[in-house]
């Protein structure tokens, strides 16, 4: 049986007619984490982004490196997850990196990836690999905006952090 939500008083808000379960609550919250990243959608409030983007990665069990794809005017082309790892890495091809942004045809870039033990904590992995796929991008003028990881403890931006 489908989830019916309805909007509420405020924006952004929604009202649940009946008891739901956690499950579903949590497949609603992607649902919706889904639609923050659509089409054409603007990158202007990129807490906005960085949420949907914990939503949707912050429960798996192993590691998964993704981005979102970027337009000249910061709209989003689409979000897409690249590669899956293990508990605590997951390998990252700049080739396949670089492929993909050419492919939808993006101008910039955010880089994403979850740490499954839910500390957000860039590790010098996390840099290195930030700083070879910023080489690779720049080579073929697509920007890096950020490189965002997710946990379940919250987020941390590459970018406010100054490592960009």
């Amino acid at each position: 049986m489908a989830i019916q939500l309805i909007a509420g008083e405020l924006p952004g808000t929604y009202v649940v007619p009946e008891a739901v379960t956690d499950t579903e609550l949590m497949r609603l919250a992607k649902m919706l984490a889904r639609r923050r990243l659509k089409r054409g959608r603007s990158m202007e409030n990129p807490d906005a982004v960085f949420n949907a983007l914990q939503t949707l990665l912050m429960d798996y069990e192993r590691e998964v490196f993704g981005m979102v794809l970027l337009d000249n005017r910061h709209r989003i082309i689409e979000f897409v997850e690249l590669f899956q790892g293990t508990i605590n890495t997951a390998s990252v091809y700049p080739r396949e990196v670089v492929k993909a942004a050419l492919a939808q045809n993006a101008a910039a870039v955010v880089l994403v990836h979850n740490h499954p033990s839910g500390d957000p904590e860039p590790s010098s992995a996390d840099r290195q690999i930030t700083d070879r796929l910023q080489q690779a991008l720049n080579t073929v003028e697509i920007r890096l905006l950020d490189h965002v990881i997710v946990g379940f403890e919250g987020t941390a931006s590459f970018a406010e952090d100054g490592l960009l």
